[in-house]
């Protein structure tokens, strides 16, 4: 048995040999928001923290996560509610599959640099690939976000 929290919430799973966090966190938990895009940690839309740091969970183990805190985008946190609304009012939506990896890499910056500028914005979401939108309105989402915060 696998003991973590997700999402503030103490949970206990079943480990099964290869079993990947995002599968856990879709699977067993239901919680749908972290996507399988390319499953080589290329992509980022499956971009969840753990422990407080934006990783790939489709290369994460679920026996990796014994103790840890995991946070998805389902989260109720202040901040990704923020981040949230800023996509929203910055057009940063467009299919919106990579949305929740780019939302939790941004939650991940924001924790740890409340003012970015447009460069840290942009090495944060390094690992998030987006088809639709060009990358500016996401940037200027994360931007809005962190300016909103800091009020």
């Amino acid at each position: 048995m696998i003991r973590m929290t997700v999402n503030g919430r103490d949970i206990e799973l079943q480990d099964r040999p290869g079993l990947r966090l995002l599968d856990a966190l879709r699977d067993d938990l239901g919680l749908m928001g972290a996507k399988e895009g390319c499953g080589i940690g290329e992509c980022g839309a499956c971009t969840v923290l753990l422990n407080g740091r934006a990783v790939n969970s489709c290369l994460v183990l679920l026996a990796q996560c014994e103790g840890a805190q995991v946070e998805t985008v389902e989260s109720t946190d202040a901040t990704l509610a923020v981040l949230r609304e800023a996509f929203l009012q910055e057009g940063a939506v467009q299919c919106g599959f990579c949305t929740p990896g780019m939302l939790m890499s941004a939650l991940a910056l924001l924790r740890a640099n409340p003012a970015p500028d447009r460069d840290d914005v942009i090495e944060a979401l390094e690992g998030n690939l987006c088809r639709c939108t060009g990358y500016v309105q996401i940037i200027d989402a994360v931007l809005a976000a962190a300016g909103e915060i800091s009020r």
